[in-house]
């Protein structure tokens, strides 16, 4: 597993490929796990956000990968 943090503007740079994550995430360190051919999965602290396709250059998020561990906002 690769630890890697998003530059300035929220974006990883893996495998010659920019994969643009978020800007809320700038600093903060991911974990990438290749789990299939070009397929990653992205982590952030102990939940996984996602899965990035290094092909199509898409992020599928999981549903809600929080849970219901956080309040919603009044």
């Amino acid at each position: 597993m690769l630890s890697r943090a998003p530059s300035s503007v929220g974006r990883l740079c893996l495998y010659r490929k920019r994969i643009d994550i978020s800007t809320v995430l700038v600093g903060q360190q991911l974990g990438i796990e290749e789990v299939d051919d070009g397929i990653l999965l992205v982590s952030f602290m102990h939940d996984d956000l996602g899965y990035f396709d290094l092909e199509q250059k898409t992020l599928q998020p999981l549903d809600n990968p929080f849970g219901t561990r956080l309040s919603p906002m009044s």
